[in-house]
């Protein structure tokens, strides 16, 4: 642990110890339920990361301080109602009992928002300019609306501190109510509100006088910040250092949160939280700038994996607290880890976004390798416990996710295991998916798990392609199929599948077959399969078409995703194209010709090009699976009831002799990594 010294050198904000320099920042974790409640989900989420050791948590991104300002999108937590304080009570408790601090953003998100639900509310922005983003529209806050809302958040803060939290964080940052009083790209006001800085300014310091004076000295008060909105017309870092060292010199700040980037268009919301296809750490350069300028803790997080990367940024000086938020969803207990000399067992974030895409689509924060979390309330866990009953022996075919999954899970329950692969390496699809650019990192998921299965013992059979005779001779107590699916290119006859007139994306990015010169790739799906396919063609140099039925190439990515796509395509100059549907596809001398349909009208048209790649999914590979179901004690059937709550299988506590069979992941129908690693993880954590 020494060389990792830093990470736990406690340090204070104003009065709070902080027991180590690692924080969970804020995000928008879409768990507050029951009208913005910090319900037991919640609660369980924040209390496992302080379970795990980490040093601060600063929750609910977005939380709002105003009816007005809309929560129901994000399910964020409600501060505009006293309702909230028991529920921070039961927060805090569970969160100071394990020794973490634990503090909230709080809000008034202005015209970033939705108006359409919950109470139907006017939007507001400084002069009622509409965000891109939410594509809301708003209206011109009024003087009496603005000392309205700065009143909101003095009670947002007392009802946090009443609660028993440690402290709030005003956002600042993303473009909110208070940075749009700052940035000129949005205020356009004459009156007080607008114009010169001091003027611009006002807002905020008005914020930040009202919520000092309601909640005492001692009470922290942060900010959270951008370190540069990366507009031509917009906040510069050095605007920002300048507005940093305005608020620093009041002496009412007690810490800055900083980020890169504003995210209010497609394009610099992606930056606000890196994928896979940034560097590491990529904008600490403006927390640091940040630093110089005031005298209070600096934070920053923006794509920090592991703790090499953190104890080498807190060596260097450039920041005082390191934010690892999406590395604590991968992996709550890192810190513990780290600790105990397990640093090769952190499951580590591979930056999928898997996470915040979901937000941005108004679901539930998941990660998309660590099942259990945010689904500790349900008794999902993350540390998996010994057996008490008999050991069995089980066999696991397919080393895929789902399959690597149950094999670690039955493997950590004291299980004998043997795990089939017949292919020379495990990972599945994932191993697939790792060879397009942008997506490299994805291997981390295959990586970790198959370190797991080493250090737990596993044994890993290659080149066995499994028929129910090999099944039988292993004489499992427990056989779990995970053998996936094939590429569903034979879907439609007329696309010549059977004559070799396409290919799948598994056959370019594989390296089976060659990339072409001048390719259709048709998407049936618009998720990351057809972008990565197109993007690695146009890379290869060929000239690429990427052609949906849908309403936009890539439209299933998320809102933090498809943008780092879309710069790469257009970059290559790929052509995209939406609402033709490939219709058939025949040879013309040596030139293939795609005629495609458009959805909308009927109209035909053709593409003469040499090389026609089709996405259309999987379909699954159930042969062995039907083999074994009826010698099987269960038929291969899964209880629905009891595997949705969590709870044991039937089958493995009723009497019988004689083997159970479960099939999971694409060999079933086609889902997701996380949807496998899911039921692998809740039909094995109970064996």
């Amino acid at each position: 642990m020494s060389q990792f010294d830093l990470l736990f050198q406690p340090l204070n904000i104003n009065k709070l110890t902080i027991r180590n320099r690692i924080v969970s920042t804020a995000h928008a974790e879409v768990y507050a339920t029951d009208g913005g409640m910090t319900t037991d989900r919640y609660v369980k989420y924040y209390e496992e990361k302080a379970k795990g050791g980490c040093g601060l948590c600063i929750c609910g991104g977005s939380s709002v301080v105003s009816i007005d300002s809309p929560q129901s999108w994000w399910s964020s937590v409600n501060l505009s109602t006293d309702r909230i304080i028991p529920h921070f009570q039961n927060l805090a408790d569970a969160v100071h009992k394990h020794g973490g601090r634990i503090m909230i953003q709080i809000s008034h998100m202005g015209r970033r928002s939705r108006w359409d639900g919950e109470n139907w509310p006017n939007l507001m922005s400084p002069s009622g300019i509409r965000e891109p983003v939410h594509r809301a529209t708003c209206k011109t806050i009024e003087v009496e609306e603005i000392q309205r809302i700065i009143g909101d958040f003095a009670k947002a803060a007392v009802r946090a501190k009443e609660g028993g939290l440690d402290g709030v964080e005003l956002s600042a940052v993303h473009q909110h109510m208070i940075d749009q009083f700052w940035s000129p790209r949005v205020n356009k006001r004459t009156d007080e509100w607008g114009g010169s800085f001091e003027n611009r300014m006002r807002f905020g310091l008005e914020v930040l006088k009202a919520v000092r004076e309601a909640v005492g000295p001692d009470f922290v008060v942060g900010m959270r910040i951008t370190g540069d909105e990366f507009h031509p017309d917009g906040l510069s870092h050095e605007d920002m250092c300048q507005i940093a060292a305005y608020y620093d010199a009041t002496g009412m700040v007690d810490y800055f949160g900083v980020v890169g980037s504003g995210c209010d268009t497609h394009n610099t919301l992606a930056n606000v939280i890196p994928n896979m296809s940034y560097p590491p750490e990529p904008f600490l350069h403006l927390a640091a700038g940040i630093k110089e300028v005031v005298n209070v803790p600096v934070i920053h997080a923006q794509n920090i994996k592991d703790p090499n990367q953190a104890q080498r940024i807190l060596a260097a000086g450039y920041v005082d607290f390191v934010g690892m938020t999406r590395a604590h969803i991968a992996d709550p207990h890192l810190i513990a880890k780290i600790k105990m000399n397990q640093v090769d067992q952190i499951r580590q974030c591979v930056g999928a976004n898997y996470c915040i895409d979901r937000q941005y689509m108004g679901l539930d924060v998941l990660c998309i390798q660590n099942a259990a979390t945010s689904r500790e309330y349900l008794g999902l866990p993350h540390i998996i416990e010994k057996t008490t009953g008999p050991v069995r022996n089980v066999v696991v075919v397919g080393g895929g996710p789902g399959g690597m999954e149950a094999a670690r899970v039955a493997a950590e329950r004291g299980h004998r295991v043997t795990l089939l692969e017949k292919g020379t390496e495990l990972g599945g699809q994932i191993t697939i998916a790792a060879k397009a650019p942008q997506r490299d990192q994805m291997a981390g998921i295959t990586r970790w798990l198959a370190m797991e299965l080493d250090r737990l013992g596993v044994t890993v059979s290659f080149g066995v392609n499994a028929d129910a005779a090999t099944v039988r001779d292993l004489r499992p107590d427990v056989c779990i199929l995970a053998t996936g699916g094939q590429p569903f290119i034979e879907q439609v006859p007329e696309w010549g599948a059977a004559e070799g007139l396409v290919v799948s994306s598994w056959d370019i990015l594989t390296g089976a077959v060659a990339p072409g010169k001048n390719v259709l790739v048709y998407d049936s799906i618009c998720e990351f399969t057809g972008m990565s396919v197109a993007d690695y063609l146009a890379a290869k140099g060929a000239l690429v078409e990427l052609v949906t039925g849908d309403t936009k190439p890539g439209v299933g990515i998320g809102g933090t995703t498809f943008p780092t796509y879309y710069r790469s395509l257009y970059e290559k100059s790929v052509i995209m194209t939406s609402d033709l549907a490939l219709e058939k596809v025949y040879r013309e001398g040596e030139s293939l010709v795609a005629v495609l349909e458009n959805e909308y009208t009927g109209q035909k048209e053709e593409r003469v090009v040499d090389q026609v790649v089709v996405e259309n999914g999987t379909r699954p590979d159930e042969s062995l699976y039907y083999a074994l179901k009826m010698e099987s004690v269960n038929r291969g059937q899964i209880d629905n009831e009891t595997l949705f709550a969590m709870q044991p299988q039937p089958v493995l506590t009723a009497p019988q002799e004689g083997m159970i069979l479960w099939r999971l992941g694409d060999c079933v129908s086609q889902r997701n990594t996380h949807a496998a690693i899911l039921d692998a993880l809740r039909l094995c954590k109970d064996l």
